[in-house]
């Protein structure tokens, strides 16, 4: 962690504040790699003032449904001791943003196909054997393949 000033420096407790997290989160959300604090004389954790924005991307990115392994993947690209510039966080974001990306079109072909056939073989309801014949969803793999795939039609 690079040297910084006493004040630009936070305890755990004013993080947690700050962020909104528990204790016990930070502490766990440091296990994993996400946030590494210093320790001052007594052994005491202290968190550079960037942490808050690294812990409030990280609960964005659960939020969005990305893993811990994702999140700290993403995080690794920042700079360690000082405070990400706007560059850094395009770079981070645009690779964000294509998955989030897929993400939207696998919802809104959720949302769009729900109320009818979703593919996942089943065979049980009448309409499927209009647009599941012969259970040809099944042939491509397993689970709801008519919204993984972008449209029925290219399971043939």
């Amino acid at each position: 962690m690079a040297r910084a000033r006493g004040s630009d420096l936070l305890s755990i407790g004013d993080l947690a504040a700050r962020t909104g997290l528990s204790v016990s989160a930070i502490r766990f959300y440091e296990t994993k790699g996400l946030v590494t604090p210093a320790r001052n004389a007594g052994g005491q954790r202290r968190f550079l003032r960037s942490d808050i924005r690294r812990l409030s991307f990280v609960l964005i990115a659960q939020e969005f449904g990305f893993t811990i392994a994702e999140i700290a993947d993403h995080l690794k690209s920042l700079p360690e001791g000082r405070t990400p510039t706007k560059r850094d966080w395009t770079r981070i974001s645009q690779t964000f943003r294509g998955h989030l990306d897929r993400k939207i079109e696998t919802l809104n072909r959720l949302r769009d196909r729900l109320d009818g056939c979703i593919g996942c073989g089943c065979l049980s309801l009448e309409s499927c054997a209009l647009y599941n014949p012969q259970d040809r969803a099944g042939h491509s793999g397993a689970g709801p393949r008519f919204v993984i795939a972008p449209s029925p039609s290219d399971l043939d």
